[in-house]
């Protein structure tokens, strides 16, 4: 078994999508295992299941480029990284909406801009510009939302991410824009 184990790490080191399914596979009952102990360790209040967390870490190292794993313990390693890190961002964002986490203080208009906003656009696209130098991705999520009009699915897909990461990259990039523009209402 570890021959095999050994080979499919190899070809899903190269780049073979079918390989690196194969090995999902063939280490699904031991994943699950470990999705179950890091649950086990987590509060026992969480309404998450082991199969739900199991898939979620899947999706999340699949969308993952470059990750080579030599050998079955730093694949397995790396996997319990990745469930625990979902385990905190669940709690994370459970803990956020019972403490008014969907709340929204201030909303941002979402509309195009009309003519004669010039010099809205100019200030906002400053903004953007400086929110760019702190986070590009943030930037990016800005100009995919305000001004190509895509919807978060859409740009869940382009990045491969899920739709709730996006939203939340859209939530602290509109945070960031208010800051970048003191004593104005953003308008994005």
């Amino acid at each position: 078994m570890e021959d095999v184990l050994s080979r499919l790490f190899a070809s899903a080191e190269g780049g073979d999508c079918a390989a690196a399914d194969a090995l999902f596979a063939a280490l699904y009952a031991e994943l699950h295992s470990l999705a179950r102990r890091q649950l086990a360790r987590s509060a026992g209040s969480l309404t998450l299941g082991t199969t739900t967390l199991l898939h979620e870490a899947y999706l999340n190292m699949q969308g993952r480029e470059g990750l080579a794993f030599p050998d079955r313990d730093r694949f397995m390693g790396y996997a319990a990284r990745v469930m625990r890190g979902l385990l905190i961002d669940y709690v994370r964002e459970r803990k956020a909406l019972k403490r008014g986490g969907r709340f929204e203080i201030t909303s941002l208009q979402e509309e195009v801009a009309e003519e004669g906003d010039e010099v809205d656009l100019a200030e906002i696209g400053a903004a953007i510009e400086k929110l760019a130098g702190l986070d590009p991705g943030l930037a990016q999520v800005v100009d995919l939302k305000f001004f190509c009009g895509f919807s978060f699915a859409e740009i869940a897909a382009i990045h491969k991410v899920s739709e709730r990461t996006v939203q939340r990259h859209w939530d602290k990039a509109k945070m960031l824009l208010h800051g970048l523009m003191p004593g104005r209402a953003v308008g994005v």
